[in-house]
């Protein structure tokens, strides 16, 4: 057998993609610690090399790939219009290194979707972030427990023995609750499915919960409402018989625009409940300085960046006259409205409603719980992006891809096309 042909047979091997996609997510959801371990260079070095390992293996399976279902077409054109706003941003060359470092996330999020399928992938991220949640604690434990003292070049305060809040490896309390929520979901999917013992589905769940309570963070409590909220509408869905579901889910998006019409106007009496008014109202400050700056430019925006870039215009002189330190806008939605403008807004919006509405409807029709992970990690992430930016970077925008072309792989138009050229016929079978 020749190099080419072992190469090629090494990255179609099933113990090859398990191996890239547990590495993959390893390093996207520990780069903080990756970066403050060692440095930014060695995190862009090695999501470089798994992105490069990442088209090499799509290369590979071309055979077995679809181009039209190779990833949403919205996905596609969030990349362009990042890729094109450097013509007009204040920084061309820090917004392409920007878009690069998006594309390469991209990349290895596009080679995990399709070298696993959905039970394969929740295992995998079940697998990391057990791992992970399971090394903050245990920082935790020695920063605030053992030793009583902080670890600053990770800031870990050491607050565990006092009740939080604490942050473990993730950088910040809010990222720590972000992650323990998805994590919860994934954990009680593989429970539900049978993929782990049941010790094991008990600790883990344990594990995420107390972590996500110990985070302190005042957007867990709207991420877990959320969640729950969604649980319930999908297993009431779920369990209606077939003939009936169509009705039952015309009900459950009305009560839904509903909700969220209250919970819009009652938004000051729910701040207080929360207990989080300071937090809610430096973001409400935050926000109302960016839709001016977003006023100038509000078609293309002012160009891509991710994060906020420090000596950059307009973010710098946005801290500097709220004498703060923001490096988003903690906000995805107002994040891609001020670098992208209202087009890639749009674009946001539909990649993430879209796959949200193609999921739910996957997971209403199959009887595996399995289905319901896409949904309800996509319904985390549009939560979270109301108070966070993490969806549009790193392990959020890793997580957003891949739910995004799993929905698309399960129900899309593309299976259309395909069909004419198969001569298959694309359907989903509700089961009752």
């Amino acid at each position: 057998m020749t190099p080419q042909r072992m190469l090629t047979a090494l990255l179609d091997s099933a113990e090859f993609a398990r191996a890239y996609t547990l590495t993959s997510l390893t390093a996207v959801f520990g780069s903080f610690l990756i970066e403050r371990l060692t440095s930014t260079l060695t995190l862009a070095t090695i999501v470089t090399f798994l992105a490069v390992v990442g088209a090499v293996t799509l290369l590979a399976r071309r055979a077995e790939l679809s181009l039209l279902r190779f990833a949403p077409s919205s996905l596609l054109a969030f990349l362009l219009l990042a890729l094109i706003s450097a013509l007009w941003s204040t920084d061309r060359s820090t917004t392409f290194a920007s878009w690069i470092t998006l594309l390469g996330y991209t990349i290895i999020a596009i080679t995990i979707g399709h070298v696993r399928d959905t039970l394969q992938t929740v295992r995998a991220i079940g697998d990391t972030l057990r791992w992970l949640l399971g090394v903050s604690l245990a920082l935790e434990l020695l920063s605030g427990v053992l030793l009583d003292t902080p670890v600053r070049r990770l800031g870990i305060e050491g607050n565990l023995a006092l009740g939080g809040p604490i942050q473990g490896i993730f950088g910040t309390r809010n990222m720590l609750g972000f992650i323990a929520v998805v994590a919860l979901i994934t954990f009680v999917i593989e429970w539900r499915t049978h993929s782990v013992s049941r010790g094991v589905g008990v600790a883990s769940v344990t594990l995420g919960g107390f972590l996500a309570l110990l985070s302190a963070s005042p957007t867990v409590v709207v991420l877990a409402a959320g969640v729950g909220v969604a649980t319930t509408a999908l297993t009431i869905v779920r369990h209606t018989p077939a003939e009936r579901r169509a009705i039952v889910q015309w009900i459950l998006g009305a009560v839904v625009i509903a909700a969220l019409a209250v919970a819009f106007a009652l938004r000051h009496q729910i701040i207080r409940i929360l207990d989080a008014g300071s937090d809610f109202s430096m973001r409400a400050d935050l926000w109302n300085l960016l839709l001016d700056f977003s006023a100038e430019r509000p078609l293309t925006g002012w160009g891509w960046f991710g994060p906020w870039p420090r000596g950059e215009y307009p973010f710098t002189y946005m801290n500097f006259l709220l004498e703060q330190s923001h490096r988003s806008s903690l906000n995805a939605y107002f994040d891609a409205l001020l670098q992208l403008g209202w087009v890639g807004l749009a674009l946001f919006v539909v990649l993430g409603g879209v796959a949200v509405v193609r999921s739910w409807l996957v997971a209403s029709a199959r009887r595996s719980v399995v289905y319901a992970w896409t949904p309800l990690v996509l319904v985390t992430l549009a939560v979270e992006s109301m108070f966070e930016s993490f969806t549009l970077t790193e392990s959020g925008w890793v997580l957003l891809v891949l739910c995004t072309l799993r929905a698309g792989q399960s129900r899309s138009w593309r299976e259309l096309i395909d069909a004419a050229h198969t001569g298959a016929i694309p359907t989903l079978k509700p089961e009752k």
